[in-house]
């Protein structure tokens, strides 16, 4: 005779698989991300993933994780709470070539006199990311909004530099790949849940 599971075995099982971490989300070019990542006492959510291509090289996998998933621009840069950028590397770089990328696009996407006002807070991201060193691939960097903190840099998990006031900042930095002339259109579109 067939032996069934019993009804508590039954419910045991499925309480396991419901509290199992939430991996299946998304992946691409090998690196996954998760549904959510918690973050200033909330449950953030993946908006949307894809790699950053510079000519024809995979520099690294980004991921976008919001309070709530938003497709429009505006609504993510006046979304108010925490968020945060995971991003992969997908070949070896240095701090410098991160520093001077990240303030290359922060300035092509912030007017003149955002540039002057963010200035000293600029200054102040490109130094943190100038001590990341020789980052090699698979190297998980994390750029988040903490509210009452402010903007923090991650690197395999440990806080590099200080914390930089003002959510308004973050709006900002997040434009480098939300911004009119993104560091890379495609992953951009894929940012705001394109590839969805």
């Amino acid at each position: 005779m067939p032996q069934f599971p019993s009804l508590a075995g039954l419910l045991l099982a499925l309480t396991c698989l419901a509290s199992t971490p939430a991996w299946a989300a998304r992946e691409v070019r090998g690196v996954k991300f998760a549904d959510s990542s918690p973050l200033g006492g909330q449950v953030l959510q993946l908006n949307g993933v894809g790699v950053r291509v510079k000519v024809v090289l995979d520099i690294y996998a980004a991921g976008l994780y919001l309070p709530r998933k938003e497709a429009a621009v505006a609504s993510i840069l006046d979304m108010p709470g925490p968020k945060s950028m995971h991003i992969v590397l997908l070949r070896d770089l240095t701090g410098e070539d991160f520093a001077d990328a990240m303030v290359k696009g922060f300035r092509k996407n912030n007017s003149d006199s955002d540039n002057a006002k963010y200035l000293p807070r600029i200054e102040a991201i490109r130094d943190t990311m100038l001590t990341f060193g020789n980052v090699k691939k698979g190297t998980s960097i994390h750029i988040d909004f903490v509210p009452g903190a402010g903007t923090r840099a991650l690197i395999g998990g440990v806080q590099k530099g200080n914390d930089i006031p003002g959510e308004d900042f973050y709006a900002a930095l997040l434009k480098i790949w939300l911004g009119n002339h993104p560091v890379d259109t495609s992953l951009k579109e894929d940012l705001l849940g394109g590839a969805r």
